[in-house]
């Protein structure tokens, strides 16, 4: 059905997610038998950990496991009175209720100074809790109920740390499925472009010293943490273990949770990549992200990277990465029509706004080729499957990017113009005065990594490009796919020395009526181009980030500033024009570089100065 991203009757498949569970029915009961303990790490730190099995499974059973590392509580305490289907683990139930019937064995645990769990956090994720996802694979291979074969997945931070334990080399684990997180903590999520997105940090921590500090009064402020608890005040903090009756380690517990670090403190000592802690110049922005660790990840380890086209701000680039980075035949990338954790269809021309894919399914699939050892049927499958906008089509390739897609330049030209035409050898300019109240509003990529709920994506940014640069094709003369990754390329002269620069593609209707399609930035001081290393594998310009290849701009030179867009598929219909809009700020997001006094810029065009869009366009 137009309009609904649903896998079933996609020719992009030949055995749809929805038909393979159809297929493969459940092999247990519906429902689960829990029971939860400590587990002591390498350092003794004792780790809180549930442990769900299938509905009065039979004791010689031994099965695989799937396991959730998450900070925000492996399982709550529920106050009396609640609803009865309120479900006390909101943010990892749906694995356990998807996955266990299937038989499999669902461990969820809550990382170190979390939930129920011992220790303090010295980072927003850390090696000390990498380590942790070892020791905890090295408890469940011992137990009566493991077949010692183990897999990971989860959804942001929790996807992350699923990341974490296919870089710990264990043998025995053998797939992991990584959805909407980051490869890169760095790039992906904090510093996109090496410009500070100042809305993520202060906001998400909150949602984590309210749960850290076990602090309750900030549930219901945090509108339920983001939607996570709903309602808020059935909640009343994390579950205790088993052996815990009175509560008293849990107390404990907590109250180590407050020498956590400050979330907010810890991210902005990072100004560049490779920039140590003040306290520790040692520890860079390397170690708390996957990508610091993908030469230890054993080549025969399956991956599912999946992210969505408007998955906050650089999440569906860290799946491309990954995807790139850990390049193998048994690795397989979905991007789909979605925000960050598929709450949403974020089309325009959807016909509903819950997603339909069936997304647990297509991860059942994997896990029981690749953690089972069952014939799926993913090697007659192809490798990537991706989603395009408008058209409203799921498509299937075997590389990304796509070896089809054409790159096309168009130029930025007189009037405010775009053309394919090779522009005139003379160089001209446009001058622009950075206006720093442009935005890109509240119905953003960015809003659902900080627990924000958004409905329609971008549905309010018609006219928000008036205060800024824009440049506009003629009408399409026949209908044009991009996917992939679209480049800018600008030609600038600035009054000051630094800059933030955001760039965006938008779709304008014959009417005249502007879409939001995608978006770029970056900061000028690393404007340098280098060579994406090879467990960081960005298609486009790579930009370092790092201090050595930082520099200022000179007034009155021309600098060369190459700016990949976050991927896209889209399709542009006949008669509609394509547009890119230039600006020097994103208030509601991203810090002003610099700040004071807006620079004045000249945006040059033609000659050895063609300031361009290129387009990766599928005939």
């Amino acid at each position: 059905m137009a309009g609904d991203d649903a896998a079933q009757g996609s020719e992009a498949w030949q055995v749809s997610c929805d038909d393979y569970v159809a297929r493969h029915p459940p092999r247990y009961d519906v429902g689960f038998d829990r029971f939860s303990t400590y587990v002591a790490a390498r350092d003794d730190t004792r780790l809180a950990v549930d442990v769900h099995l299938p509905k009065g499974q039979r004791r010689q059973d031994r099965l695989p496991t799937i396991i959730n590392f998450t900070p925000y509580f492996r399982r709550f305490k529920l106050k009396d009175g609640h609803p009865p289907a309120l479900d006390p683990s909101p943010n990892t139930g749906k694995y356990r209720d998807y996955f266990v019937p299937h038989g499999y064995a669902v461990v969820v645990v809550d990382v170190r100074g979390t939930g129920a769990s011992f220790g303090t956090r010295n980072a927003f994720r850390s090696p000390v809790e990498r380590d942790d996802c070892r020791d905890v694979v090295d408890w469940i291979i011992a137990q009566p109920w493991s077949d010692e074969r183990v897999g990971a997945t989860g959804v942001s931070y929790v996807g992350a740390t699923a990341d974490f334990l296919g870089t710990t080399g264990h043998p025995a684990v053998k797939a992991v499925c990584p959805t909407f997180s980051v490869w890169d903590t760095y790039s992906d999520q904090y510093y996109p472009g090496g410009l500070y997105c100042k809305k993520l940090a202060p906001n998400y921590a909150r949602v984590v010293e309210a749960l850290d500090q076990d602090n309750r009064r900030l549930y219901t402020e945090n509108e339920g943490l983001g939607g996570m608890l709903d309602p808020p005040e059935c909640f009343d903090g994390p579950a205790p273990v088993d052996e815990d009756g009175d509560e008293r380690l849990l107390r404990a517990a907590v109250a180590q949770h407050a020498a956590n670090i400050d979330l907010e403190d810890f991210i902005r000592q990072f100004e560049f990549r490779d920039s140590g802690l003040s306290y520790d110049p040692d520890f860079t922005s390397a170690l708390i992200g996957p990508y610091g660790y993908a030469h230890d990840v054993r080549p025969e380890v399956a991956y599912f990277s999946v992210s969505g086209w408007y998955d906050g701000n650089g999440f569906a680039n860290a799946a491309v990465k990954r995807f790139r980075s850990l390049a193998r035949d048994h690795h397989y990338l979905l991007l789909g029509p979605w925000d960050h954790g598929a709450r949403r269809h974020v089309s325009p021309f959807r016909t509903r706004a819950a997603p339909s894919f069936d997304l647990l399914g297509e991860c059942l699939r994997f896990f029981d080729q690749h953690l089972k050892g069952a014939d799926a049927g993913l090697d007659a499958e192809r490798r990537v499957h991706y989603y395009t906008l408008v058209e409203e089509r799921w498509k299937a390739a075997d590389t990304w990017p796509l070896p089809g897609a054409v790159p096309t330049p168009w130029y930025f030209a007189p009037s405010r113009t775009l053309q394919t035409e090779t522009p005139a050898p003379a160089a001209a300019f446009d001058e622009y005065e950075a206006d720093y109240g442009c935005s890109s509003g509240r119905h953003t990529r960015y809003e659902r990594l900080v627990a924000h709920h958004v409905e329609n994506y971008y549905d309010d940014w018609h006219g928000k490009d008036a205060r800024m640069l824009t440049f506009t094709s003629p009408a399409l003369v026949r209908d044009t796919e991009v996917t992939g990754h679209p480049v800018v390329t600008l030609h600038v002269e600035s009054s000051a020395r630094d800059g933030s620069y955001f760039v965006y593609l938008e779709d304008v209707d014959p009417d005249g009526t502007c879409r939001y399609v995608t978006e770029g930035m970056l900061r000028a001081l690393h404007r340098k181009v280098a060579e994406a290393p090879s467990n960081d594998r960005a298609v486009g310009p790579y930009h370092s980030l790092r201090r050595e290849d930082a520099a200022f701009l000179e007034p009155g030179e021309v600098a060369e500033l190459c700016i990949a867009l976050f991927p896209i598929s889209w399709l542009f219909r006949q008669g509609h024009r394509v547009r890119v809009a230039v600006a020097a700020a994103d208030v509601e997001h991203y810090v002003r570089i610099p700040d004071g006094s807006p620079p004045r810029l000249k945006i040059y065009r033609g000659g050895a100065h063609a300031s361009r869009i290129e387009l990766p366009v599928i005939p």
